[in-house]
């Protein structure tokens, strides 16, 4: 699942080239009568109202809660699009989306073919090679964009999801934070005002849970997964099996300091690609390739001078991998 710095680079992208186009028209294979009646683009008949709301809204930008990805649209006259008289607002609206376990997003030019029932959007033959990517023919929503001048070619912006769990809503922007589908969110760990104080006092609150599954926990901190979590607690040196209430503050300390450090060098390195993530070019992020123990089952552990080799061991139904010598259990140590 793409984690924060996977989103946060999603949302850079958007906003580098999506901000300030106007949303023509879209379309999904989304639907699916398992939805029915729910407030996601996976019930048709909320999709219709989804897609009448936003076209011909402009994009203001995007940004980041967690894992989810909010695109801002304008305000508008409520008879705009038809050229009618009536002065009535419509609130600016946010799209929500949560990329969940397959989905990334991508821009650029695209051809659509009514005969096929698989995979009909393809990249147009002047994209780039990167769109063609394998896992980027998952495509299963479509926005097209415009700047609004009649002779320039239309953009797609796309959500590739192999596995369709994607979820898409909207919401009103003034009330967005507070919506359901943000509520029992933590405070993120990359915000200034974080600090070392907020970190520990956020961990505490689950003072017998395991290290990794409570930094995983979105209601503790927002958006780091599995990934970030392992390449945290090795460079800490605390075993993901250790209980909040045995992490000594200096090692607390040293973990507040790797989270923050990790979820940095992942958006510095364009998210990780070890999986199916793609950046909005339809390109892989490299954080992979920085790997301390993310995957490096039976491998030497690289930190200066360590004699261990990196385990696995499932976590509470997670994977998790760390250094036999380095990470030892407090209760292991001596």
């Amino acid at each position: 699942m793409p984690e924060l710095p996977e989103v946060q680079t999603t949302v850079n992208g958007l906003n580098r080239l999506a901000k300030g186009l106007i949303v023509e028209d879209v379309w999904t294979d989304y639907d699916s009568k398992h939805y029915h009646g729910s407030d996601t683009i996976k019930d048709p008949e909320f999709f219709s109202s989804f897609r009448e709301s936003i076209v011909g809204r402009k994009i203001l930008g995007a940004e980041r809660r967690a894992k989810n990805i909010l695109i801002n649209l304008e305000a508008r006259n409520s008879g705009q699009k038809d050229g009618s008289n009536d002065s009535g607002k419509l609130p600016a609206q946010t799209i929500l989306i949560h990329m969940k376990m397959t989905g990334h997003m991508m821009i650029g030019e695209y051809e659509f073919d009514p005969k096929k029932s698989r995979d009909p959007w393809t990249p147009a033959a002047r994209a780039s090679d990167a769109l063609r990517d394998p896992f980027n023919r998952f495509i299963h929503l479509v926005f097209t964009l415009s700047d609004g001048k009649e002779n320039k070619p239309r953009k797609q912006l796309v959500l590739s999801d192999m596995r369709k769990f994607a979820k898409v809503t909207l919401l009103s922007t003034a009330a967005a934070h507070e919506s359901a589908h943000l509520e029992d969110i933590g405070p993120e760990p990359l915000d200034p005002s974080f600090t070392f104080d907020r970190f520990a006092e956020r961990l505490r609150l689950k003072p017998v849970g395991k290290i990794k599954t409570t930094l995983m926990d979105k209601s503790i901190i927002a958006g780091i997964g599995n990934i970030y979590s392992d390449e945290a607690l090795w460079r800490a040196g605390i075993n993901p099996e250790e209980r909040v209430k045995d992490v000594s503050d200096k090692d607390l300390k040293n973990l507040y300091e790797a989270v923050r450090a990790v979820l940095s060098r992942g958006i510095d390195f364009g998210g990780d690609s070890m999986s199916d993530y793609r950046n909005i070019h339809g390109e892989r992020g490299k954080f992979q390739e920085q790997h301390k123990a993310y995957r490096k089952t039976g491998q030497p552990c690289s930190k200066p001078k360590c004699t261990g080799t990196i385990r696995r061991k499932v976590v509470a139904g997670r994977s998790a991998h760390f250094c036999d010598v380095h990470q030892k259990l407090q209760s292991k140590r001596g």
